[in-house]
Order: C-alpha cells, then sequence, then structure tokens
C-alpha cells in the first residue's frame, strides 16, 4: 500500500505542528526524524479532545510545550512527556510536563548506565533494603495473590553503571510522594496526570530524584567533550600531528602543513635536477677531497 500523507488545515493545531516542523527539526536531536516526531505529537491531538481544544484556546502554549519537548528530544503527548491542558485565570492552556519514561530516556541516553529501575512498592509486596548492608533492594511481588498488591506504598529507583557498580538507590515512601505532588503545578486539575496516571507519577517522582545522582545527557556528554579536549591538549607538542593541525589557518600555515620544506631554497644538479644538501656526504659513501681549498689538511680515506 502507498501511504499518503494528509496535509492538516491551517490554523488548527495539527497544522500548526506541520506548518513548524522544520522549526521542530532545528532542536530536535540527530537521531529523531521530525515527520514521525510531528505524527506522534498530531496522533496526541487526535486522541484527547481536551487537548485539542486547549491548543485551539491558547496556540502560544501548546507550540512552547512542543518546542519543550523537542529540545529535550521527548516524544509529546506520550508517558515521555505529557502535554496537560489546564485552565488557568479562566483561560484554557497546554502547559508540558516530562515522565518518568522520559527521565529515564534522558539518563541512557548519556551512555553511562547499562540498567535503570524504577519500580512501585504496593502493601502486599515484601521489599527489603539496608543502606550501607544491601547493595541494591530486594523486592519481592506476588503477582497472582488474591485481592492483587493493595495501594501504593512507595517508590524506589536506582541505576545500574556500565562498570557494574551501583547507584545511589532512592526510596520513596507515601509522604514523599504526597510533598512532590503537592509542589507540582496543576496537580489537582481534572486533567492531570496525578489524577489520570497515578503510578506513573510516582515512578516519575523516584525516577527525577534519580536523575540527580547519575549523569544525565546535557552534563554528561559535555564532560565527555571537555575530557577528549583536555586530552588531546596534553599530546598536542612541538613536531606532533596535534600541533600541525592546531596552528593558526592561515596561508602559510597551509603551504607549511602540507609542504614542510615551503619557502626553503635548494641547490640542485643542473644535470639530474637533484637536491644537493652540502651536509650529507656523497651518494657512494666518500667524502670529497680538495687539497687546494687547504694543503695541510689530509685525506680522510
Amino acid at each position: 500500500m502507498t501511504a499518503v500523507a494528509r496535509t492538516e488545515q491551517a490554523g488548527t493545531p495539527a497544522g500548526l505542528v506541520q506548518q513548524y516542523q522544520g522549526d521542530f527539526a532545528v532542536v530536535l536531536p540527530s537521531h529523531i526524524k521530525p515527520e514521525t516526531w510531528c505524527r506522534v505529537a498530531i496522533g496526541a491531538l487526535r486522541r484527547d479532545r481536551n487537548l485539542e481544544a486547549a491548543a485551539r484556546a491558547n496556540p502560544a502554549s501548546f507550540l512552547g510545550a512542543l518546542l519543550d519537548a523537542a529540545r529535550r528530544g521527548l516524544e509529546p503527548g506520550t508517558e515521555q512527556y505529557y502535554l496537560v491542558p489546564q485552565k488557568v485565570k479562566g483561560q484554557m492552556q497546554v502547559r508540558g510536563n516530562i515522565g518518568y519514561q522520559g527521565v529515564v530516556e534522558l539518563i541512557y541516553r548519556a551512555g553511562a548506565v547499562s540498567s535503570v529501575i524504577v519500580e512501585v512498592v504496593r502493601e502486599r509486596d515484601k521489599f527489603s533494603y539496608v543502606p550501607g548492608r544491601d547493595d541494591r533492594p530486594v523486592h519481592e511481588i506476588d503477582w497472582f495473590g488474591k485481592g492483587g498488591r493493595g495501594d501504593l506504598i512507595g517508590a524506589y529507583a536506582y541505576a545500574v553503571m556500565k562498570d557494574g557498580a551501583t547507584s545511589k538507590v532512592v526510596i520513596l515512601n507515601r509522604d514523599d510522594v504526597e510533598r512532590a505532588k503537592a509542589s507540582s503545578q496543576g496537580a489537582n486539575s481534572a486533567y492531570s496526570p496525578w489524577k489520570n496516571h497515578e503510578e506513573a507519577m510516582w515512578l516519575k517522582t523516584a525516577a527525577h530524584r534519580l536523575a540527580k545522582w547519575v549523569p544525565t545527557s546535557a552534563e554528561y556528554m559535555r564532560e565527555q567533550l571537555r575530557a577528549v579536549k583536555a586530552v588531546e591538549a596534553e599530546q598536542v607538542g612541538p613536531g606532533s600531528i596535534g600541533a600541525v593541525r592546531d596552528q593558526p589557518v592561515t596561508e602559510t600555515g597551509l603551504e607549511k602543513a602540507a609542504d614542510p620544506h615551503a619557502g626553503e631554497e635548494f641547490v640542485t644538479d643542473e644535470v639530474t635536477g637533484e637536491v644537493i644538501d652540502e651536509q650529507d656526504p656523497p651518494a657512494d659513501g666518500y667524502a670529497t677531497y680538495d687539497p687546494a681549498a687547504d694543503p695541510t689538511t689530509e685525506p680522510d680515506w
């Protein structure tokens, strides 16, 4: 089947996404295709009438949330990045809210960890962790127990680094999560993910706390680049490849890099055209002797 691209009506929220696709492409990470990312955003509008209505009422807030999602390289309208319609001072608007999968994605993208574990604990689970004694929590779940696992009572998160070490283990109880919820803007809104995706928000709170203890994409990549530049600077010395590469790019410098003997004068044999270096002995290995130049000098053969 041949896929036919649908052109959205100009002026609608979906039409705005297509209209500004080029702008989103500028800030999106190179590994994300702008066309695919925009289709995800348009799909979120079609699934949620409240979101579409808020985007119509306040296009600027909608585009601002999309731009923030694009800058982070996260998919809008998913559990990576929520698009939340909310009413502020009687006016509908769209607010962007990074989800727990988005936080985990940024941690993985940094390249320092091999795995990230983020879980909730319910009242019928068995959970044990003693800091200083246990490397990682022990969490046992009865998946098929009668009556289910019970209510949410906590959450935890940790990462396994690429060298096998365990990061700091973050443990949150209900009070910790409630405090995070109270500080969240629009948490009590009817459209808030705290209302519609409670477990995901518990996971997000734990993942967000973990992000303070492990490298995230921006900071880790910045440190990696700084380290590479520092090593290169140490290796650059007189006569090194780095010294030639890093010298000022002037016409003279380029000529010298291409030909280290540029500008030097040479004596050539009139018959063969061969360059004669007065410092080297003749090709036959014998020194020349000119008695007329110094009659007191004995030949050295």
